[in-house]
């Protein structure tokens, strides 16, 4: 079964509501019950996700229990059994992102035992402790608790061809020689099928010093790659930043080399698919099979759905390393990401507001857009039509957009004054005054959508500052992203004005790592950039390569990582035909290699 169908226990408590009475009767279910429900779990009700549902399970319930508690949906049932597939319905069609069920009585009269469920996918792609998952489809009448199954667990991996990393400290630069001249003989010498089962750090079972080395490579290389590595000083770490790239980085088959090879980024992407529906099956298979895909990867309805969740599968994948972001930045569609990971917005009603976006633009007349090295002054003479300043993404690198005929009479303007003109992979002209009916359209859904105040710093491209509460809970500021000017430059100005960090792009292409690459306080050295992907189309296995070693770069930044987490990358799962199994009959067909 598909994890995506599954629901899964993340956490399991006793609460008691207070003391209890002489008299040993079952308690009835009651708001100062539920009260105690919400706050069992060490933190205020408004830092719950907005969809959260308490469903009760109970025999008698108070008359001053109301359907709406605290600002939660509150349901009773019977049982805490029927309470619990009721979890499993509301979790799956959409009406809940997280059920506390309550059962009142149990373990004895005078206790509530609660169970925090969600969606399994989403439990492994955002770090939860996974209890188990609810097996509602064992044979039992309604008042049987459905049993907990554990996660079945992918096969190891033992191939010694995988690149993985090799992570070694030292309490001064003496201390790293030691290490190091103790690791490499090791290697050196070592039987090629025992190299991924080495450790990843040493020395084993010791704080990480502050002077660091690493190294990706295979079997047959790595006592060269250790011998070469450089070392770092990681006594002061800077502050990881993570930033999402928009349309115009995608390529075919971006980030499938970490597909069904790494746990946390498969159920990532797995739990942003299910949230299109059918279409997301479509596009998950176009993503896999392009050479059979039936919409292109540049077309709004492929590249947009899919940026945003490899984007945020690879958010994810950062954060089970032990990371903890300073901040995030997007850059036009990948400021949605942001949004999701600053808690402005759920996963789902993220997909949502994309899905939307890409319903308006089709209806729009075709366009595109062009990057222009020049300035965004240089350019206004050349504006016409409906053709656009769409972002300025760095000193001299202006991204233009409009309907196709206007765009293709300024692209030859501008080269034939000498300017250097490069097509961006787009067909609707996103950014530029075209677009305004689609802007409008989509406010009106976005209106029906919870937004919240970002919980974590998030730098806003739309004002080139730092997001406020006001606007990211307008739907009017959301909608007007279609047609609005990305200020991509600006906000990295902020950023990087206020700290030096690390700045971590989670997406294909290093497009913005090019844009960051050229800004002064990078080029200086005060802060730094590590790419996730290639900057360019390759093998799987360049994929985890260039993974591994962002991992390694934000080790010998100074940051400690959860090493089993990182070990997944080289010790997980096995190669075969890919994500079929959570495809709908017709579009596991196209999926099949020829």
């Amino acid at each position: 079964m598909s994890i995506t169908s599954q629901s899964a226990v993340v956490r399991r408590l006793i609460v008691s509501p207070g003391s209890a009475p002489r008299n040993p009767s079952r308690i009835p279910a009651s708001a100062a019950g539920v009260s105690a429900v919400l706050r069992a779990f060490g933190r205020a009700p408004e830092d719950l996700p907005a969809r959260t549902v308490v469903l009760v399970g109970a025999a008698t319930v108070d008359a001053g229990l109301r359907p709406e508690h605290e600002g939660f949906t509150v349901g009773t049932e019977p049982t805490p059994a029927r309470a619990l597939r009721r979890a499993h319905r509301e979790l799956h069609h959409g009406t809940a992102d997280l059920v506390l069920v309550a059962g009142f009585g149990e373990p004895d009269p005078r206790t509530i035992t609660v169970y925090a469920v969600k969606r399994a996918a989403e439990a492994v792609a955002e770090g939860d402790a996974v209890l188990g998952v609810l097996d509602v489809t064992a044979p039992a009448d309604e008042d049987t608790p459905p049993p907990l199954r554990p996660l079945p667990q992918p096969p190891r991996a033992t191939d010694p061809d995988r690149h993985r990393l090799v992570l070694w400290s030292g309490r001064d630069s003496e201390d790293e020689q030691r290490v190091r001249g103790e690791l490499l003989p090791m290697l050196d010498g070592l039987h090629r099928e025992i190299f991924p089962a080495l450790p990843t750090a040493v020395p084993c079972g010791a704080a990480p010093g502050p002077v660091r080395g690493a190294a990706v490579a295979v079997s047959a290389l790595a006592a060269r790659a250790v011998h070469q590595a450089r070392t770092s000083d990681a006594s002061r770490p800077r502050p990881v930043v993570l930033l999402f790239p928009g349309q115009g980085s995608q390529h075919a088959r971006m980030a499938a080399g970490l597909y069904r090879a790494e746990p946390v980024f498969t159920a990532a992407v797995d739990a942003a698919l299910s949230h299109m529906g059918d279409e997301g099956h479509r596009i998950r298979a176009d993503w896999l099979d392009p050479a059979r895909a039936t919409i292109g990867i540049d077309d709004v309805r492929r590249a947009q759905p899919l940026l945003f969740a490899i984007d945020y599968a690879l958010g994810r994948l950062v954060l089970s390393w032990g990371v903890r972001p300073a901040a995030f930045l997007g850059h036009s569609a990948g400021e949605l990401v942001a949004a999701t990971f600053a808690g402005v917005v759920s996963l789902r009603d993220a997909a949502r507001m994309v899905l939307a976006r890409v319903r308006e633009a089709v209806k729009i007349p075709e366009g595109g857009m062009l990057a222009v090295a020049a300035s965004e002054e240089q350019l206004l003479p050349y504006l016409t039509g409906d053709v656009g300043i769409a972002a300025v993404n760095a000193n001299q690198q202006v991204m233009l957009a409009g309907s196709k005929e206007p765009l293709t009479e300024v692209a030859a303007r501008l080269k034939a004054d000498g300017h250097t003109v490069v097509t961006v992979p787009a067909t609707s002209p996103f950014h530029s005054p075209a677009m305004a009916p689609a802007s409008g359209a989509v406010e009106i859904t976005y209106r029906g959508i919870p937004l919240r105040e970002p919980k974590l710093p998030f730098y806003s491209g739309y004002t080139g500052t730092i997001m406020s509460g006001e606007q990211a809970c307008s739907p009017r500021f959301w909608a007007r992203q279609i047609t609005d000017t990305v200020h991509f430059r600006d906000a990295l100005d902020e950023l990087l004005a206020a700290d030096d960090v690390l700045l971590v792009e989670a997406g294909p292409r290093q497009t913005l790592t090019a844009f960051a690459r050229r800004h002064r306080s990078i080029r200086l050295g005060a802060g730094a950039v590590a790419p996730l992907l290639p900057a360019r189309p390759g093998t799987p296995e360049a994929d985890r390569q260039s993974v591994l070693t962002a991992a390694a770069r934000i080790w010998t930044e100074g940051h400690d990582l959860d090493l089993n987490a990182v070990a997944r990358l080289w010790t997980w799962g096995e190669e075969r035909v890919e994500g079929t199994e959570d495809l709908p009959a017709r579009a596991r067909a196209e999926a099949q290699p020829a």
